[in-house]
């Protein structure tokens, strides 16, 4: 017989907790008994979920994982109809997000720099690192795209996140699409991808 288990809400709380500190302060800055304390839990109810610290970051970032990723594809074939430019409504989604007064930074990124040997948390970033690559190859309706061009977009990314958090710019996301769409353009006349016209816009939408 099927069991469908519900998801603990002391659990939801716990990951909403440690979500909101470790994200907004850093994950080595918040102590174990602050996330307890701030979820409303007793300790013993805490190791019952999560045995270590370490366990309640992987989880912590496998949530962000998951919410990124329904949040995201959710967007993103509402914006565009053809795939050049569903590559570019990805970055306007990037944009809403890097733009946002609560942007601190890539938790991926922050997590790597404070848990750089940590199998399981290294696990998660990797796992999350790999979805990028792979919605691209989706959205380009091409399986076997050119992995440099993937490669590239994924770079623009990379940037993106890098420059709206150590550099304060609020545009970086816009500049990264531009950059997004003479890429594909020059992609697409160098006669290694088909896409429909239009994916030469380099207008910020």
């Amino acid at each position: 017989m099927k069991t469908d288990k519900k998801p603990s809400p002391v659990r939801e709380r716990l990951l909403a907790t440690a979500d909101s500190l470790f994200y907004a302060e850093g994950i080595r800055a918040v102590g174990i008994d602050r996330v307890i304390n701030e979820s409303q839990v007793s300790r013993s109810t805490m190791y019952a979920h999560f045995r270590t610290k370490e366990d309640l970051v992987a989880a912590y970032l496998r949530r962000r994982t998951d919410t990124w990723r329904a949040y995201v594809e959710a967007r993103v074939h509402t914006r565009a109809d053809d795939p050049a430019r569903r590559v570019l409504a990805l970055f306007e989604i990037f944009h809403d997000y890097l733009a946002g007064p609560a942007y601190r930074g890539c938790p991926f990124v922050n997590a790597a720099a404070e848990y750089p040997h940590h199998e399981g948390i290294q696990a998660v970033i990797a796992h999350h690192r790999q979805w990028l690559p792979d919605l691209l190859r989706r959205l380009l309706e091409r399986p076997s795209a050119d992995d440099v061009l993937i490669a590239a977009l994924v770079q623009l990314w990379d940037g993106a996140i890098t420059a709206a958090h150590l550099d304060r710019d609020a545009h970086a996301a816009e500049t990264a699409r531009s950059t997004a769409a003479l890429l594909l353009a020059a992609h697409r006349q160098g006669g290694s991808a088909a896409f429909d016209e239009g994916e030469g816009d380099t207008g910020p939408r």
